[in-house]
């Protein structure tokens, strides 16, 4: 009798640990910080065992490449550039089957524009931002920081957009 109370109690807990070991398989969602009234997020929290996708710095494509360097409409101003890259953002996050919906965290640098009196142009990025993010098509805001530099690396460049993005 003693034995079968014992077995039983074994089995018991051999399957209790199992369907623990089974709930901590699945990692938790990630989850958003609204911050009210934003187009961008307090914060985010990354659950352990997601993956996660980092971008390095992004720019747009050439908007007329038969332009010489230097000629501001190779590129276009900061609006342009800012829907081009993040559609050149899109289509590399494609490449890992994720989406804008997955983006979590954001930096962007800014730099002046010569249509925008020689001043970084953060009204044209956040209007692109917005027709990315925050919508009824992709409802997900980002934690995103946006910073005005004194140039970028390439001087015909206005905007550079890092993304990290989580595997769902």
């Amino acid at each position: 009798m003693r034995t079968k109370y014992t077995t039983l109690l074994i089995l018991a807990i051999v399957f209790s640990l199992a369907a623990c070991s089974k709930a901590q398989e699945k990692p938790a969602e990630v989850v958003r910080f609204e911050r009210d009234g934003s187009s961008i997020l307090k914060g985010v929290k990354v659950p352990a065992g997601k993956d996660l996708y980092f971008a390095s710095g992004i720019v747009a494509y050439p908007k007329d490449e038969s332009l010489p360097d230097g000629d501001p409409n190779r590129f276009g101003n900061t609006y342009e550039q800012s829907v081009s890259a993040l559609k050149r953002i899109e289509e590399y996050l494609g490449e890992e089957d994720l989406s804008l919906k997955d983006v979590v965290a954001m930096k962007v640098y800014v730099a002046p524009d010569p249509a925008n009196d020689n001043k970084p142009d953060f009204a044209a990025w956040f209007k692109a931002y917005s027709e990315f993010f925050g919508n009824e098509t992709n409802p997900n805001k980002v934690a995103r920081s946006t910073i005005g530099v004194y140039t970028l690396v390439n001087p015909d460049m206005l905007i550079e957009i890092e993304v990290r993005a989580v595997y769902e």
